[in-house]
């Protein structure tokens, strides 16, 4: 409980809105870039060790804004576990979500496609961003990865081990 306390105290004084009865197992890693935000909702439970996933985890849950204006959201009674969560633009989880282990989700490609000076070309111009929305009631399989542009509708599920690429409708199995 006072570790819970303290973590929860050190992400206020980085900047980042929690809601209340937030729990961690382990310590996130939480990075926000200046003039950014990341705010998490009531009851979010952010699963950092295998104490709280039977799976286990690979890394702790990251959280991390690239750019000012970047933001990330997410909402009351959603849990993740040791997934990446990464945006340059924005990454919004609703509520009720289960976000399995090892996912990575991210609103841009990190690197420019153009193939000249690709290594350090980090200009917003040259690098893909798009917006991550994902709906009320989602649950996400371990190792999916969602990448930049897509949304997935409230209530469904995406396969463990899928990459999306593509927009899911609400009330949806999709893995692949």
């Amino acid at each position: 409980q006072i570790f819970s306390a303290c973590t929860r105290l050190a992400l206020r004084a980085r900047g980042v809105d929690t809601g209340r009865g937030l729990v961690f197992f382990g310590l996130p890693i939480v990075e926000r870039h200046a003039g950014s935000s990341i705010a998490l909702g009531h009851r979010v439970v952010l699963c950092s060790t295998c104490a709280g996933n039977p799976l286990g985890v690979n890394h702790p849950v990251i959280l991390r804004t690239l750019r000012a204006g970047s933001a990330i959201r997410i909402g009351d009674d959603t849990g993740l576990s040791g997934a990446a969560v990464c945006a340059a633009r924005s990454v919004s989880i609703g509520a009720g979500c289960l976000i399995g282990a090892n996912a990575a989700i991210t609103d841009c490609d990190f690197h420019a496609v153009a193939p000249e000076n690709r290594r350090y070309n980090t200009s917003p111009d040259a690098v893909g961003c798009a917006p991550v929305i994902i709906g009320d009631n989602v649950w996400i399989g371990m190792n999916v990865i969602i990448l930049k542009g897509v949304t997935i509708g409230r209530n469904s599920i995406i396969g463990a081990g899928s990459v999306v690429t593509k927009s899911i409708p609400p009330d949806c199995f999709a893995a692949g």
